[in-house]
């Protein structure tokens, strides 16, 4: 779906596709990276939001993450989230942060790092020589120890520890 189409904008497209019975997944492909529209995509049901540089080998992979059910977002995108949400935080925040990431190993800390600069479980795993299954390990454990449910939390709380 991209944003800005004759007729009907993307983000109402996309609430009326997904009003549909079975409904697709929807992800939006853009050259719109503002912060309105990302939010708004989002809020609409999109499952994913990649911008068109997107090498074309990336958004094949992200249409299989997303049609598994894992929601996929551009690295630059999920940076400018970050941004946005930790902006708006209290000041208290960023000594949680560092608190919660002391709780890591070394390993773990180097494993949530990729995940916060938006490196999918394959790249992981290729940057840190381990396997994909390690890699998934580590990421459950990242979950417990920073007490979050999915990769954007822990890319949060790498950002607001100062490590991004």
């Amino acid at each position: 779906m991209d944003i800005r189409m004759p007729v009907l904008d993307g983000i109402a497209a996309t609430s009326a596709v997904l009003a549909l019975p079975s409904a697709p997944k929807v992800i939006v492909l853009t050259t719109f990276d503002a912060d309105e529209y990302v939010v708004r995509a989002l809020a609409a049901g999109a499952n994913g939001f990649l911008l068109k540089d997107t090498p074309p080998a990336d958004i094949v992979d992200a249409i299989a993450r997303v049609a598994a059910g894992e929601p996929m977002l551009s690295p630059a995108i999920t940076q400018q989230l970050i941004r946005q949400v930790t902006d708006a935080a209290p000041d208290g925040r960023a000594q949680q942060a560092r608190e919660r990431i002391g709780l890591l190993t070394e390993r773990e800390t180097e494993v949530a790092i990729a995940i916060g600069r938006g490196s999918s479980n394959a790249e992981i795993a290729a940057a840190l020589h381990m396997s994909i299954a390690t890699v998934k390990a580590h990421i459950s454990h990242l979950f417990t120890k920073l007490d979050a449910t999915n990769r954007v939390q822990v890319a949060i709380t790498m950002h607001e520890a100062g490590l991004l």
